[in-house]
């Protein structure tokens, strides 16, 4: 998971648990994870593109905002 990239459905920042959509290859499609901000402090709108940086499994995320 980690390095995957997604998009952020449901807003991500301190105090919170979000929601991200995230593609994985392997399963040929988008996946919704829970998701935490891998910046303290640093909030993610929805919309917001990002990549994983961190995975519990099963279903839980660390993302950081994808600048490119």
């Amino acid at each position: 998971m980690i390095g995957y990239t997604g998009r952020v459905t449901g807003k991500v920042g301190p105090g919170l648990v979000g929601e991200v959509l995230v593609h994985v290859p392997e399963r040929v499609g988008s996946e919704a994870f829970l998701a935490y901000p891998a910046v303290p402090g640093e909030p993610l709108p929805v919309g917001t593109q990002v990549v994983v940086v961190e995975y519990q499994p099963p279903r839980t995320v660390y993302v950081a905002p994808l600048h490119g």
